[in-house]
């Protein structure tokens, strides 16, 4: 024997064990997705889509990879997205090769491909600038010309950034290149009120204070677990 007493283990009731274990889980899952939300943000880009006879499909492969075939249509889209695939805004005219190219006779050595460009929403412009009407227009480029080059072809000029993304066509935007956004804000203001922004940046004061219980409940249950131990 040593001498030194043995350390009493904290014990709590069952009962009370488990009202704190339910509380914990409810408020993880509650502050789960208001704390992912308020970390959200989108991104302001050009989309790069394939169109055919089931409408638009999100490309797999850039512009500069893509050798479009006669008769391909190939649509973009600016706009402000989370994740830049599939769940990105579609360019808003159908994909209508005939309709795009009637004017347009082939002609050797040369294919037709009909361009789509959607410069997207007020919402979707950076701050100070407009958007450019939907247009459509038919380009005809060498057999091997890839998307990027029909593009250039007839949406003239285009920039892009030191890692060859293409940040703008037919010179919009004006600036920035795949920049960040946070979301919810509105990306077409430069000013603007904040009233409406602030309810959704982060966890609600109501989830905060369920938070501040159970901390509350766990100390109370300490303190009168410890009480009981010491009376005995």
């Amino acid at each position: 024997m040593t001498g030194r007493a043995p350390r009493a283990r904290l014990l709590l009731p069952a009962p009370r064990v488990r009202l704190l274990l339910t509380l914990l889980a409810a408020c993880t899952v509650l502050l789960g997705p208001a704390a992912g939300a308020s970390s959200a943000a989108e991104y302001r880009y050009w989309s790069f889509w394939k169109g055919g006879a089931d409408g638009w499909a999100y490309q797999q492969v850039g512009p500069a990879g893509n050798v479009p075939a006669d008769g391909a249509v190939d649509g973009w889209r600016f706009a402000l997205s989370p994740d830049g695939g599939q769940d990105a805004p579609r360019p808003g005219p159908a994909p209508d090769f005939a309709a795009v190219c009637a004017d347009t006779a082939p002609g050797g050595g040369h294919k037709r491909v009909a361009v789509v460009l959607d410069f997207g929403t007020a919402q979707d412009a950076p701050g100070g600038e407009q958007p450019p009407a939907v247009r459509s227009v038919c380009a005809s480029v060498p057999t091997a010309a890839n998307s990027a080059e029909v593009l250039a072809a007839v949406a003239a000029p285009l920039r892009y950034d030191s890692g060859a993304m293409l940040c703008a066509i037919s010179g919009y935007p004006h600036a920035g290149c795949g920049e960040q956004v946070a979301a919810g804000a509105n990306a077409g203001s430069t000013g603007g009120s904040s009233g409406g922004s602030t309810s959704n940046s982060g966890p609600s004061l109501g989830l905060y204070a369920g938070v501040g219980a159970v901390v509350l409940l766990g100390a109370g249950a300490v303190w009168q677990a410890r009480r009981r131990r010491t009376t005995r």
